[in-house]
């Protein structure tokens, strides 16, 4: 049985708020990411102390993903989505009242943070299941440009915001600098508790599971393994340059100051979110998959760059031209996995390949200061080629894989036999 279209009221209900909570967890991941790192650098950490801060707050979010795969559609997505800004905000406050070393180890583990601006954690997860049951797919594909604008343009502001705090002379994560994350937290929580019945799992999904045919849940499970392998990869070079590394690699190497790294962070997010507001143009145009391994690539080599920047500005301007490419990917994933599945699994599908990221991402985070050892900037070089490495899989596993829920006008391949065949066999051959 096909789950009832989405309606117009509910996407107009859905949407806003989606969009509205994303900008403030926004706003707090980018100001937490800047804070982290420059306190990091303060407190005289050795690279494998740093690795492991940045891995216990990545690792927090993977197990929490866990759970929101698990029980967030029996739960209510929307119950777990309340809960995690509620958790934001918790965290938050302790910080605030005791800002030591390990207390962050232990807010990293609970889940609620993030050590980049733009997040992608389980609320992420979330998010894009609520927006996926509230839009077909073309009006899908143009609210993930949205939605990762916002996100992009939210974590730039927030990180000014923490590069000013610097600037006025506050000590970086003492007294008040974590105190953001409670109201942000709160408003998120109060703002969340607007959506309604319509982001939860659809109902008809569950009601005749004996009837519903085997094979399509064998191609879906095959075509989200491919994928989450894949996006581990790729999470695994993320995890060596995650954003709060960048900010502590630019104090350590060029003795950049608070208010530097909290502007180079506004221009990557400004052009971060016109690389988003663009992934649903080219998206639209040339195809999904198209999109996200054409414009990946060429930002991967500019990433590997950075490793032998002589100077802050040059490092600025490789990071700035990066960043207008590097998030096209983002919005255009997100649509791809949704209509990769039913929507009943839209849930299950967004918290593994989710998962699938964050578990690759602590791994790289901890080894980032082992291969500070080597060069200063070895973590560059190593994430550029991990995830050059990523795209060009993606590119020769999926490119005659067809996307069986989006709609017939879409320019992506249509199916064929040996599409079907790799789709239904996990262990087809790779083209």
């Amino acid at each position: 049985m096909s789950p009832v279209p989405p309606t117009s009221g509910a996407s107009h209900r859905t949407v806003p708020v989606v969009l509205v909570v994303r900008a403030a967890r926004g706003l707090a991941s980018g100001y937490f990411a800047v804070v982290l790192g420059v306190e990091l650098h303060r407190r005289g950490l050795s690279g494998l102390e740093v690795g492991g801060v940045l891995g216990a707050v990545v690792g927090g979010a993977a197990w929490t993903l866990l759970a929101v795969r698990r029980y967030a559609d029996r739960a209510g997505r929307r119950r777990l989505y309340v809960a995690g800004h509620l958790a934001q905000a918790a965290a938050g406050l302790a910080l605030t009242l005791q800002p030591s070393w390990w207390l962050i180890v232990v807010a990293g583990l609970l889940g609620t943070l993030s050590s980049e601006s733009n997040d992608s954690g389980p609320l992420g997860a979330l998010e894009q299941v609520m927006l996926a049951s509230a839009l077909d797919h073309d009006a899908r594909l143009r609210a993930f440009g949205r939605y990762g604008a916002v996100g992009a343009a939210a974590g730039a502001l927030g990180a000014l915001g923490a590069g000013w705090l610097g600037f006025l002379g506050t000590r970086a994560v003492a007294g008040v600098s974590f105190l953001p994350l409670v109201p942000l937290g709160l408003f998120g929580a109060v703002m969340a508790m607007r959506l309604g019945g319509e982001v939860e799992h659809p109902a008809a999904a569950p009601a005749s599971p004996a009837v519903a045919p085997e094979a399509p849940d064998a191609r879906t499970r095959s075509v989200i393994e491919r994928l989450s392998a894949l996006f581990s990869v790729d999470a695994f070079g993320s995890g060596f340059t995650v954003q709060a590394f960048v900010a502590y690699w630019m104090a350590r190497r060029f003795d950049a100051t608070a208010l530097q790294i909290g502007v180079i962070f506004l221009v990557v997010g400004l052009l971060q979110t016109w690389s988003m507001m663009m992934a649903s143009r080219l998206g639209a145009r040339f195809g999904l998959l198209k999109t996200m391994v054409f414009t990946h690539l060429p930002s991967n080599a500019l990433l590997a760059s950075v490793a032998f920047a002589p100077n802050l500005p040059v490092a600025a301007g490789l990071l700035w031209v990066r960043s207008s490419l590097s998030q096209m990917d983002v919005p255009t994933r997100n649509a791809y996995v949704m209509a990769l599945v039913p929507p009943h699994e839209r849930t299950r599908a967004a918290a593994t390949t989710g998962l699938a990221r964050l578990l690759g991402r602590p791994v790289g985070a901890l080894l980032t200061g082992l291969s500070q050892s080597l060069a200063v900037g070895a973590p560059f070089v190593i994430a550029g080629t991990l995830k050059a490495g990523y795209d060009l899989s993606l590119w020769a596993w999926f490119r005659h894989v067809p996307l069986p829920h989006a709609r017939a006008g879409d320019p992506e391949p249509a199916p064929t036999e040996e599409a079907t065949d790799a789709v239904d066999d996990p262990r087809a051959p790779e083209d």
